[in-house]
């Protein structure tokens, strides 16, 4: 089983989750307004007056490993569509859940 954490900014609300859908990922667990800064080159997402977007992040659970890889990939594609708005996806194995 892998967690696949997602951080994006907001503007990609809908598409995020018409990706998980589209692979049916069912539950998730969503942040709003979650603030932050990409590593490397991206632009801060404060919500504040200087930098006024904001992110979220969702966390879901995926079974088949295969599956998460794909999520991942798709999620990177997506990305690579409006690379400026910002989007990263981590996956990590879970060993014990209930």
């Amino acid at each position: 089983m892998k967690a696949v954490f997602i951080t994006y900014s907001q503007a990609y609300n809908e598409e995020i989750v018409d990706v998980l859908d589209s692979f049916g990922q069912r539950g998730f667990t969503r942040w709003t307004d979650v603030g932050g800064r990409g590593s490397v080159d991206g632009l801060p997402h404060y919500g504040n007056h200087t930098w006024p977007e904001i992110n979220q992040a969702i966390i879901t659970f995926v079974e088949d490993d295969a599956k998460a890889a794909d999520l991942v990939r798709s999620l990177k594609e997506l990305d690579g569509k409006s690379p400026d708005l910002g989007l990263r996806a981590f996956a990590w194995n879970v060993e014990n859940y209930f």
